[in-house]
């Protein structure tokens, strides 16, 4: 049997268009997401569990779910 990868989701946030309106850090059910100097939300890779409630809630609709091997 060969080896399987596994993959997971996690949110990505594009920094350059994101207006840091904090909207995602709401919503994040395990706290993955702070707005980074006011200027940006930013994502903790190791707390993200790509549930997806930050790219429905983002009204500029700049974060996205990317997969990440797991």
């Amino acid at each position: 049997m060969g080896t399987e990868v596994r993959k997971k989701r996690r949110a990505l946030v594009d920094r350059a268009a994101c207006v840091a309106c904090g909207s995602c850090v709401k919503v994040c059910p395990l706290s993955a997401i702070q707005v980074w100097k006011g200027i940006s939300a930013q994502v903790d890779g190791d707390r993200c569990v790509g549930c997806g409630r930050c790219v429905k809630e983002c009204p500029a609709s700049v974060i996205s779910l990317q997969e990440v091997p797991g």
